[in-house]
């Protein structure tokens, strides 16, 4: 099988699964008991601190070992609907991931307002700036990449435009970290991300928050991470994410993203002359390396498809995993101004690591194939 999703989960790196390994039996004890072994767990976890900060540019205070990125978003917004005044807003991007549009839903209700997205997939900065000439919310949220169709989300211009009229910033960095540099993602207020989406174990994220000042744990019991999240710390989890991601930022170091950026593009020109009437969404706009959302022919529904492709050893993706199962069209397509029907077209390739040119050439003639028996048929 080929594994074409790795925007939803990608299989674990060698190295983060030997580092893993090496960790249950050297730290065995609880971070926060007052033994040698306790003391030996928690002097790794600051070491990894340490690391992370450096990779994203902050103090190693500010970061929160969380259980993934749900967990962390879902701190952020829990944190705002104590601190924030109540006739205060939330802003939050109209594409965000489910897990932050669910939260938001949840917490602010009546007080939520969703920042528009272009056609093509990028969130609205005019209306941003010409909405904060006029108003000040309690937090604007604004993702680094989009999970379904790639597209990077102008976050460090959202970020300036909020300290600028001192707003909090908030980035959930998922689909960024380990794909793309992570230098910079510390100048936010607050970041979170998920070792599984880079070739770290699942169950295993971060959150990047301010060390100082009150801050509205998610989670009630010990006073793990500052007070900031109850709960032992996933200690070999921690380490092994951290592993992982320095393997990535090594990659990137060497210059492998604009090779495989390469690919993607080899990929997308043959689609176009293969598949005529096929769309990639977000073309023309700085995208991940990795991710091709296309809107497919009309001769067929999506999920035929995806069983179409499995029968033939590739896995791919509708969009969202954590949106899957729903009959409703996909949010962010909605809000990029496609129709519901249109909706239910779109395929999302999403490439790892160790993905090959060959893969992406590969696919592509798959989906030929398919398509070519899909013609002969009829709907």
């Amino acid at each position: 099988m080929i594994y074409f999703d790795h925007n939803a989960t990608t299989p674990m790196l060698r190295h983060a699964r030997e580092t893993w390994l090496d960790a249950t039996e050297k730290y065995i004890g609880n971070p926060s008991s007052p033994h040698r072994l306790g003391a030996r767990a928690d002097a790794a976890l600051t070491e990894a601190r340490q690391r992370l900060a450096m990779f994203l540019g902050c103090d190693a205070l500010d970061i929160v070992w969380t259980s993934g990125a749900s967990e962390a978003n879902n701190t952020v917004l829990h944190h705002f609907a104590s601190a924030s005044a109540a006739e205060e807003e939330v802003w939050i991007s109209a594409i965000e991931h489910p897990c932050v549009v669910e939260a938001a839903k949840h917490y602010f209700s009546k007080r939520l307002r969703w920042i528009p997205t272009t056609r093509s997939g990028a969130t609205d900065l005019d209306w941003l700036r010409d909405h904060l000439a006029c108003a000040r919310p309690a937090l604007i949220g604004v993702m680094a990449a989009n999970n379904e169709t790639g597209v990077l989300q102008p976050w460090r211009e959202a970020r300036t435009m909020c300290h600028e009229y001192r707003v909090p910033f908030f980035c959930d960095a998922t689909q960024w970290v380990g794909k793309l540099p992570a230098a910079g993602l510390g100048e936010c207020d607050f970041v979170s991300g998920s070792a599984h989406k880079f070739g770290g174990p699942k169950g295993v994220g971060f959150l990047k928050c301010p060390s100082k000042g009150r801050f509205q744990s998610l989670l009630f019991g010990g006073k793990q991470e500052e007070g900031r999240r109850a709960g032992t710390e996933n200690v070999p989890g921690v380490i092994s994410m951290l592993a992982a991601l320095e393997a990535r930022e090594g990659l990137i170091a060497q210059g492998e993203v604009q090779r495989r950026a390469g690919w993607r593009e080899q990929f997308e020109a043959r689609l176009k002359r293969e598949l005529p009437g096929s769309v990639v969404v977000g073309a023309g706009q700085d995208r991940l390396w990795n991710t091709v959302s296309v809107l497919m022919p009309a001769a067929d529904c999506q999920q035929r498809w995806v069983v179409k492709l499995d029968k033939i050893g590739f896995a791919v993706s509708t969009g969202s995993a954590c949106a899957s199962g729903r009959e409703e069209p996909s949010r962010v397509l909605v809000a990029m101004g496609y129709s519901s029907a249109e909706a239910a077209r779109v395929l999302r390739f999403s490439s790892g690591w160790e993905t090959t040119e060959d893969d992406w050439n590969a696919l592509a003639e798959a989906l030929g194939k398919v398509n070519g028996g899909m013609k002969k048929r009829g709907p």
